[in-house]
Parts: C-alpha cells; structure tokens; sequence
C-alpha cells in the first residue's frame, strides 16, 4: 500500500518520493529526492507529515473522559478527524469513584487488541488528583497528596503514562524517584512549589511540566517559582498554543529556553462542538468565542485541536513546517518513550497526516488506514 508522490518529511528532512507501507501497517524504507524545506510550500505536491500526538485530552465532540464508557470512543475519532493518531486519555482530580469509572471505561480503548477506529489511545494522563488547592485552575478541589495503592489500583484498571503532581504537597516529592523507576513520566502541574522545590522535583526524575505557565508559580526576577525553573533546567515540557491560555510572546521564551518543548490541546468536550455548556468532569463550562471557561471565567481546557495547533506554531508563532511538526508530534513521542510513531521512518508505524499547501487536512492514516472525514478546516 503506498501514498503517490508527496513532500515527505522524515527524520532527515523533507523527500519528494512515494510513503509506502506493508499490511500491518509498517513503513517501508522511504526513497526519493532530497526538497529543501523553504521550497515546499510553494510546491504543488501534498505535504505528509507524522500524526500528530496529544499528550493531555480530557474531551471532544460533546464527550468527557470522565463519563466513562464509551466516551473515549467518540473523543478519539474526534481527534483522528484533525490529525491526531495518538493520545493520552485525561482524567480530572475527582474522588476515587469517579476515577475509578473513567478508567473502567478506558481500559478496553489501551488495548491495541480491542481499539476502536480512531486516535490509538496509548494510556492514561493522570491530571490530579495528587495537586495544590490552591492552585486548582478549572479541576474541582477533591485535590490530596499521594495516595500509592489507589494509584496502583487504577493503574491495575488502565495503564497510566504520565501523572501530574505537586511536588510540594506531604510526601509527593518522596515517591517521585519510585514512581520514575516503576515506568511512570512524572510532570510537575497545579503547583506552588517554589524556584527550589521544583528543581529539587526535577533531580528527582520528574520529567516535565503540565501546560506550561498555567497553574504553576510564575517567573519572578526574584522568586523565579516552578515557571522559571522550568526555562531554566527542563528538557521537555507540554504548552497550550491556541493562543489564549499563553500569549504568543511566552511561548517564544519557552521555545527559545526549552529544547523539547511540545504542543498539547487540553482539550475538552467542547471541541468540535457550537457554543454552549459541556461539562469537564464534575464542573460545567461555557464555549463561548472560541474558549472553554467555568462561570467564574476561569479557563477551563480549550476547543483546540492539533491542526490547528500546527497552523497557529507556523502562520501566528513563524516556526519552520519541520521544527513545528516535532511540536505537535515527535517530541511527544520521544518523552513518552515511544520509538515507533512521530516520525515516518523505516519500521514505524505509518500513522501520518496529509495536508495541502494551505496546511488544511486532506487525509489522516492511522497504521496505515484512511480515517474518513478528515476536518479541512
């Protein structure tokens, strides 16, 4: 099975050749004509790039993770329909019970045996419940420091990839090294920890931070909290560019400090949907001009998806079509330690979108199948 003759870009840049890919869904050896990348967009072929991958979705097309079920089911071929081919399912801080049946729901959709059409969801983004109070943003306050054998009893129920914590609350900085050893990408989010606890956090294995510069101790020249710690000694971090919930000034200082920096959605049930009230979680949010916000006009997640992320990094942000496709797609999967997608190369699989010059989405394959309907706009 093969693409016909596009500007692929692979590892080593941008080649003007065909992707094909075997019955499993495998990419073969990818041969053509090395394209300078200034000149692609001037071209006339269509533009293939890695699926993208979303680290932190807690919704979409009018579904919450929360609900459980076969909510998922509906999120990922939401997502799928803008060019997301893997994500992490995203629960909110909420009492055991309902944790309990998000995950139940959830388990079945990490089964590669058992996935639905749609984004391949590779676990679970555990957002809270192990975070401040007082630093909540829109996650109802059922916040407590850790809580080992609950969390390993979900974790029995669906596979958790990456947990939110502050590293500040009793005993969280503690299990920190354990919880790294034992597989788990540690971010640090919904934080007060100061300049100090939070590198303290970092040298502990703690790996990256939770959308950046919301919901933590901002940069000050004198008390420089979890945000200048983090573009001061973080490798990886998640940051929202729908230009709302970070003005496109700070995401320069973090693309300039933070050499893996990636691009999340933090999306919510919202998305996809006409102005109205979603829930997220136990909370009710208004989309109203394009942002989520409770009633108090807190933000409350985003309408954004990755496509869109993409055209906001290029057009609003000036990136390259390269260094923004590893935003939204390769430097997730490298922190997740994920080898075999974000990048179209021999053996991976060929998860990958298909744009046209105006960066609008023509097609969507997911190891190697067609998703119908991609969103073009």
């Amino acid at each position: 099975m093969k693409l016909c003759k596009a500007n692929i870009l692979t590892p080593n840049g941008f080649i003007a050749g065909e992707l094909q890919w075997s019955a499993n869904g495998r990419l073969a050896p990818i041969a053509g004509v090395r394209v300078d990348e200034a000149r692609v967009l001037d071209g006339r072929l269509p533009l293939v790039l890695p699926g993208f991958i979303d680290l932190h979705v807690h919704g979409g097309g009018g579904r919450d993770i929360m609900e459980g079920g076969d909510a998922i089911s509906q999120v990922a071929q939401v997502h799928a329909q803008h060019g997301t081919t893997s994500l992490l399912a995203t629960t909110m801080t909420a009492p055991l019970a309902d944790l309990e049946q998000a995950f139940r729901g959830l388990a079945g959709a990490c089964d590669a045996a058992q996935a639905s059409p749609g984004a391949r969801v590779l676990g679970v983004h555990l957002e809270g419940p192990y975070i401040s109070e007082h630093k909540l943003g829109a996650q109802p306050n059922f916040a407590r420091p850790i809580d080992m054998p609950e969390l390993q009893y979900l974790h029995g129920l669906a596979p958790i990839r990456l947990i939110t914590l502050a590293p500040e609350l009793p005993g969280n900085m503690d299990v920190i090294e354990a919880l790294v050893q034992a597989g788990f990408r540690i971010q640090i989010g919904h934080t007060q920890a100061s300049y100090a606890e939070t590198v303290q956090a970092l040298s502990r294995g703690a790996g990256g931070f939770t959308h950046l510069f919301n919901a933590m101790t901002p940069l000050h020249h004198r008390s420089p909290g979890a945000v200048g710690a983090a573009l001061a000694h973080a490798e990886f971090a998640e940051i929202i560019p729908d230009l709302v919930h970070v003005h496109p000034g700070a995401i320069r200082v973090a693309l300039r400090a933070i050499p893996h920096l990636y691009c999340v959605t933090d999306s919510t049930s919202a998305a996809g949907m006409p102005d109205g009230e979603y829930r997220l979680g136990r909370q009710v949010v208004n989309k109203c001009l394009g942002g989520v916000r409770l009633a108090d006009g807190t933000l409350a997640g985003s309408t954004l998806t990755m496509d869109q992320a993409l055209r906001n990094l290029v057009r609003e942000l000036g990136l390259g079509l390269a260094d923004a496709s590893r935003r939204v797609s390769t430097n997730a999967a490298n922190y997740l330690g994920v080898a075999d997608r974000g990048r179209l190369q021999e053996g991976a699989w060929a998860d990958c979108v298909v744009l046209n010059r105006d960066l609008k989405l023509t097609d969507v394959l997911i190891e190697g199948k067609s998703i119908e309907h991609p969103h073009a706009g």
